[in-house]
């Protein structure tokens, strides 16, 4: 908060000063309720050798955060920087991103349960809507789905031949024994 203030001050000095005006900076530190010695010691301060490393090391951090268009995280930014021959901890990388704000993004793994058809090239129409069959066994209909149950998912397929003969199977796994089971 402090030093917020401090650089604002010298800031308006420094506005102050090229506008040729003269500015009480006693009056402005007083006014903002700050001694006048820790404004000069902050004025003057000169960074440790922790603190350009610190920033250093912030800075890598952040170079490998947008690298990876904000994804990886602070095991993954740990290894790249120890790769490049940097000591440091993930603790610390995941101090320091959590100091910067920074945040792995996590996205929820995501499997394809389908598969779109191009219906146009791929599959024929070979019945052309004509429901009605003219012999037994000629024309099969068949769907699988899962209906969920206290014990766990139920597999239900479903083969309907269209002279309306039907044949239900329910199955606690998906497998190929249960469609082709009579």
């Amino acid at each position: 908060m402090t030093d917020a203030i401090y650089l604002e001050v010298s800031e308006k000095t420094e506005a102050a000063k090229k506008a040729g005006r003269r500015v009480s900076v006693s009056g402005m530190l007083k006014f903002l309720g700050v001694s006048r010695s820790g404004y000069l010691a902050w004025l003057h301060h000169v960074p440790s050798d922790t603190e350009k490393c610190r920033k250093a090391v912030k800075a890598k951090i952040q170079d490998l955060y947008d690298d990876s268009k904000q994804n990886y995280g602070a095991p993954k930014i740990t290894v790249e920087l120890q790769k490049t021959g940097e000591v440091i901890s993930e603790r610390t990388v995941g101090t320091y991103m959590r100091q910067m704000g920074i945040r792995a993004q996590w996205s929820k793994p995501w499997t394809i349960t389908t598969k779109d058809s191009d219906f146009s090239t791929e599959l024929q129409n070979i019945l052309d809507e004509q429901f009605n069959p003219d012999r037994p066994n000629a024309v099969w209909c068949s769907d699988i789905t899962y209906i969920w149950t206290i014990d766990g998912f139920v597999y239900l397929t479903s083969v309907m031949g269209f002279i309306f003969q039907k044949n239900h199977s329910l199955d606690a796994f998906r497998n190929t024994g249960s469609i082709l089971r009579d």
